[in-house]
């Protein structure tokens, strides 16, 4: 009787111990959330929104850089272009300055000490997007820079921006891009210093973009040299802001890994709810 005893309690505590590895065993599957196949699911059936213009020898450029220049690439010995008749295979040779088209500053850009594109965390790549959407002021204001007012109105409709996120300012300006004069018009649509600050202290954000050629207007740019001066990342020259929903989005953003980079044409798209 002892011993049959002793058999149901060990085949007892075996069902337990059983019944309990299966329990733990979904809690860690449910603690550690849906896999990465499961993600991606949901994220290719999202719609996608490029945010990146192309760009060419022709686009619009800051006047101090010049235009950029694209030629077929030669051999360096014979100096003769490589084309797919005699070689098989064809190339171009790109002559521009880093900050070409949609492009990313890093913090080095304006800082001695800053961090430089190739430093970057891959973690600050991929965020949550808001879009910060001007375009109802600029018919009484052309040359509207975005107030910390502003921004806490669309808070009151949108909600509280995120920490970690990256904040666009929407213009519409990049409906311009075709208009290389009209593109580059001064003064425009920006940051003001106060924005940024509240942006970055406040609200705990990781970077910003916005559709022109520069962060702000003022004469030695004070919401750039602050935005690179904190360490953080800007995008600049962004398209299609208003195919994006003011809050709800994902955007992805990446650029070459050149080493101690100081700025290179992105590409950036936004994954829409």
């Amino acid at each position: 009787m002892f011993v049959f005893n002793r058999l149901f309690e060990k085949k007892t505590l075996a069902r337990e111990l059983l019944a309990l590895s299966l329990v733990l065993g979904a809690t860690a599957a449910q603690a550690e959330g849906p896999s990465l196949a499961d993600a991606y699911k949901v994220l290719a059936s999202r719609r996608m929104v490029d945010l990146t213009h192309s760009f060419s020898p022709s686009s619009p450029v800051w006047q101090g850089f010049g235009q950029a220049t694209f030629t077929t690439a030669s051999d360096p010995k014979t100096y003769r272009p490589y084309t797919l008749e005699q070689d098989g295979f064809r190339t171009t040779f790109y002559s521009m300055v880093g900050q070409y088209g949609t492009h990313v500053d890093p913090p080095a850009h304006f800082h001695e000490n800053g961090i430089t594109m190739d430093q970057i965390p891959l973690r600050e790549m991929i965020l949550p997007l808001v879009v910060l959407d001007i375009t109802p002021l600029l018919g009484t204001d052309p040359n509207h820079a975005i107030t910390v007012q502003d921004i806490q109105e669309w808070e009151r409709k949108h909600g509280r921006i995120p920490e970690g996120a990256f904040a666009a300012l929407r213009t519409d300006m990049y409906k311009d891009w075709g208009n290389p004069e009209r593109f580059k018009r001064y003064p425009f649509p920006a940051w003001s210093l106060a924005a940024v600050q509240f942006l970055f202290e406040q609200r705990r954000i990781t970077a910003i973009g916005h559709e022109s050629l520069d962060t702000d207007i003022t004469p030695t740019l004070d919401s750039e040299k602050w935005v690179l001066g904190r360490g953080r990342y800007q995008i600049e020259v962004m398209a299609h802001l208003d195919k994006v929903p003011p809050a709800g989005a994902l955007i992805v953003v990446t650029w070459p890994k050149v080493a101690n980079g100081l700025g290179f044409p992105a590409r950036a798209f936004a994954i829409v709810p």
